[in-house]
């Protein structure tokens, strides 16, 4: 059995969830409302304040799919209740972002700026305070669509570790190398 795939996922008040004959768990919360469709061989039951998936055999396919469509509605079910909230910091000399609507335009040390456009899923903040690195605030329903958004960013400009610069997640680290001149001595 799946020590994931095996835990019932709890349902939190204000939650709603509903299954149709095809599978497809749409989850309703005070956030908004996600929809995930899962494979027909497994079995949704939902018992008192929580959903419990279960698998009909052991066949390889059925085991992999067990735990990943039960975090899938529990990251729904966490995301109508709670949202997700993803945290950017830009470090670098002149590096800025602004926000206009669902785009963000952000400066990061090239010879142009950079426009992206965001889904509009996704609520974005960015604060620029003097003398600390701007700061990109994503929040969102939907746990893979920020997560990929914020993926999409770091992309842009990812940290270099001679320097450090870059953009980081809050409270990331990178581990700096010595340069050029210690690798001498």
């Amino acid at each position: 059995m799946s020590r994931i795939g095996k835990l019932p996922v709890s349902i939190p008040e204000g939650v709603q969830i509903s299954v149709t004959d095809e599978n497809m768990v749409t989850v309703k919360g005070k956030l908004g409302e996600l929809q995930q469709q899962v494979d027909p061989k497994l079995k949704i039951k939902i018992e008192d304040n929580s959903l419990v998936i279960e698998r009909p055999n052991e066949e390889k396919d059925t085991k992999s799919k067990h735990g990943l469509y039960r975090s899938l509605i529990s990251n729904m079910v966490h995301g109508v209740s709670e949202g997700y909230t993803i945290i950017q910091e830009l470090v670098g000399v002149g590096y800025k972002a602004e926000v206009k609507g669902q785009l963000l335009e952000l400066s990061l040390g090239y010879s142009h700026n950079i426009v992206f456009e965001l889904p509009p899923e996704i609520n974005i903040q960015a604060v620029s305070e003097r003398g600390k690195n701007p700061t990109i605030t994503m929040t969102s329903i939907d746990k893979q669509l920020i997560g990929q958004v914020a993926a999409k960013i770091r992309s842009l400009r990812k940290p270099e570790p001679y320097k450090g610069k870059g953009i980081l997640f809050k409270g990331e680290v990178v581990r700096k190398k010595a340069g050029k001149a210690a690798a001498e001595k």
